[in-house]
């Protein structure tokens, strides 16, 4: 109960302090995206939190506004002609994920853990799968700064698995330590196939691939 105490006070001081501080880049990345296309500056979606709590997360919009009805959906490729000229720099930097910021403040995820799942694929998820989502989802994680969508599926659930069992403020810690550079490298974005499959299960990809393929 102490540790997971601290963890609230360290997340809410975190999304305050790092809000006002990235305050200027920001209203920027608002006003970039609102110069380069048409649309929101903000996308929404629906995502599995902690125990499969439902909640919106919030991400500056990188794609055209109805990019879930074209292309090939829920996959992109770091090419994927429906990311707007603005979003690709957003994606690689990963500034498009500064708005979850609000979602830490209001609890609803951690600076640190899984990355939240999509709801409309829990059910392709094993229970051994599933206990990633015993903890808080996280702006970034053990399993981000492992590689990323660089890992593959079994890799990714395993990494998290082993965040779960050693979760400390002191792996906190090192999770944030290890994020700055992986960040300022632009690496673990997309798989080594220019692919992003986050959040979608082997067997939900393996559905979709095939369908693009037909």
């Amino acid at each position: 109960m102490t540790r997971r105490i601290l963890t609230r006070f360290l997340d809410i001081a975190a999304s305050i302090v790092l809000s006002v501080l990235f305050a200027p880049l920001l209203l920027l990345t608002a006003i970039l995206i609102k110069l380069d296309s048409r649309g929101p500056v903000f996308f929404r979606q629906l995502r599995a939190g902690r125990t499969g709590k439902l909640f919106l997360i919030w991400k500056f919009r990188t794609m055209v506004p109805d990019a879930v009805n074209r292309g090939a959906g829920l996959l992109v490729s770091q090419n994927d002609p429906r990311i707007t000229s603005v979003g690709s720099w957003l994606r690689k930097s990963r500034i498009d994920e500064l708005p979850q910021l609000f979602n830490v403040f209001l609890g609803e995820m951690s600076i640190v853990g899984p990355r939240p799942l999509l709801p409309d694929y829990l059910h392709a998820y094993s229970t051994q799968e599933r206990r990633r989502m015993s903890v808080k989802p996280g702006m970034t994680g053990w399993q981000q700064v492992h590689g990323g969508s660089r890992n593959t599926w079994d890799e990714r659930i395993a990494l998290d698995l082993w965040y779960v069992d050693h979760r400390s403020v002191w792996v906190d810690l090192k999770v944030l330590f290890l994020t700055l550079p992986v960040v300022f490298k632009f690496e673990g974005v997309y798989g080594k196939d220019g692919w992003q499959r986050s959040g979608l299960p082997a067997r939900a990809q393996q559905t979709i691939e095939r369908q693009l393929e037909q």
